[in-house]
């Protein structure tokens, strides 16, 4: 191992590795700046949450600036699945320390660091800037180790997972995270390519995201109806054209309101959404 990471550890390699974890923090930085997410916070909104607000994401952002490019460095190293473990555990730790024990991000962490190393990884030992297909069909070489990675039962996601029967994050990792590949990267790619600004494909692939994912958070918060209810009024939002109509804000500010209303939060797929922008970023890095 030692050999290894001698072998890796170059001005350039540590470069790379600092630009990687830069571009996450800053993905999560715009994730957060993004107005109009319906339940989620932003700048100007608590959204469905009384206990956080932008101030309590950007003191967790300090805290978890060193975690990405350490999980970068892991990454390039080629170090085992349980070394990219304990950063995350380390990061969860640090955040939670900052925001007074309030999750900001921990699947965030889960993801983004997975993402991050897979990044890396893919550079380090191909030489080439990867797709963001091909960072996220990466992180299929941590399958096995994915799946016998214990869980922790009282978790809220983890509980609700349980209860209603449906996958987790763990799952979509261990499978290259399709959701990402398949539906999140093509949308934004195509909202930008199409000509909108960044706040507005961002928003309308957050609502492809909330139409099609099993969030946990939403789960926990609304259980089955919750999520039924909030992906059938992204689904019409998406049917009426998402970002690309006229009244796009209006409509997006009416839901917000009823998310609101009824506390509910998709926080998974903000955590996707935030993935989706490092891994478009990061190709032109």
């Amino acid at each position: 191992m030692n050999t290894i990471a001698r072998s890796v550890s170059t001005p350039r390699v540590d470069i790379d590795n600092a630009r990687l974890g830069r571009l996450a923090i800053a993905s999560l930085h715009a994730e957060l700046a993004c107005d109009l997410k319906p339940g989620l916070v932003t700048p100007f909104d608590t959204g469905s949450h009384d206990d956080m607000d932008a101030g309590t994401f950007l003191r967790s952002l300090f805290a978890l600036r060193h975690y990405f490019r350490a999980i970068a460095s892991a990454g390039a190293r080629g170090d085992d699945f349980e070394v990219l473990r304990q950063h995350g555990i380390a990061a969860e730790i640090a955040m939670l320390r900052a925001t007074g024990g309030v999750n900001t991000h921990r699947g965030a962490i889960f993801s983004l660091g997975l993402l991050v190393a897979s990044a890396a990884s893919h550079r380090q030992t191909s030489g080439t800037t990867p797709t963001g297909e091909q960072v996220c069909d990466g992180v299929r070489q941590w399958t096995h180790a994915l799946d016998a990675a214990p869980l922790d039962p009282h978790s809220p996601g983890q509980r609700a997972r349980t209860r209603h029967g449906v996958a987790g994050v763990r799952e979509q990792a261990a499978a290259g995270y399709p959701i990402l590949r398949t539906l999140a990267l093509p949308t934004l790619r195509h909202a930008l390519g199409a000509g909108l600004p960044r706040e507005a494909a961002l928003c309308h692939t957050l609502m492809q995201l909330l139409a099609h994912v099993d969030d946990l958070n939403l789960l926990h918060r609304g259980g089955a109806e919750g999520l039924r209810w909030a992906r059938e009024q992204a689904t019409g939002f998406i049917a009426d054209g998402g970002a690309f109509a006229p009244a796009w804000r209006a409509r997006l500010q009416t839901l917000c309101n009823a998310f609101a209303a009824r506390r509910l939060s998709p926080g998974g797929s903000a955590d996707l959404l935030a993935c989706s922008w490092f891994l478009l970023q990061q190709e032109a890095v």
